[in-house]
């Protein structure tokens, strides 16, 4: 019986799923569950994650125009034009599920799993701003009185834009709770 924790890491995406990957140094699993790292992958995920978002479009009869980019190893994929709010949803919740439908979209046809990003609308990019000027208040506000601040219940995914923003303003932070309502404490260097 072999010890599988040494031979794949675990990540949680930002919207919570939980997906294994190999760890760094080990042999690559199989084609069905090995995550790409060369970039023309990452243009065919977002190539077939346009072709179903394309689709998804005209079966709801909306106008909008479909930008695909590489940053790092994921693809991000954007909808934007038109009168896409409806495809966001209350707090990004549709986003997040359409978002869930495209990489299984992207596995279904690659074989593959997919960290694919998707915005709508420039919501995700706005949230992101949003979370990152927060991070970087309440770091502020940590280091003028030398106490800890916790900050209101986030997502896995507005949680690590927050810890991004407190250790680049030089701060450390650490998540609490249990999910739904987990957050995220600054606290003092």
């Amino acid at each position: 019986m072999s010890n599988t924790t040494d031979e794949t890491a675990v990540e949680q995406t930002e919207t919570g799923a939980v997906e294994e990957a190999p760890a760094a140094g080990t042999e690559e699993g199989s084609a069905a569950t090995d995550r790409p790292t060369a970039s023309v992958d990452l243009e065919q995920e977002g190539e077939i994650a346009a072709d179903y978002l394309e689709e998804l479009l005209d079966i709801v009869d909306l106008d909008g125009d479909i930008d695909m980019d590489v940053e790092g190893e994921r693809a991000m994929v954007s909808l934007v034009g038109g009168n896409l709010d409806q495809l966001v949803g209350d707090e990004g919740k549709v986003l997040d599920a359409l978002q869930e439908l495209t990489r299984l979209a992207v596995l279904r046809e690659a074989g593959h799993r997919s960290r694919l990003m998707l915005d709508i609308a420039g919501w995700r990019a706005a949230k992101r701003a949003a979370l990152t000027e927060a991070g970087t208040r309440a770091a502020e506000q940590v280091k003028e009185s030398g106490e800890p601040v916790s900050m209101d219940p986030m997502t896995p995914f507005e949680r690590k834009i927050v810890h991004d923003a407190v250790a680049a303003a030089g701060l450390r932070s650490e998540s609490e709770g249990e999910e739904p309502r987990r957050f995220v404490v600054v606290l003092p260097a």
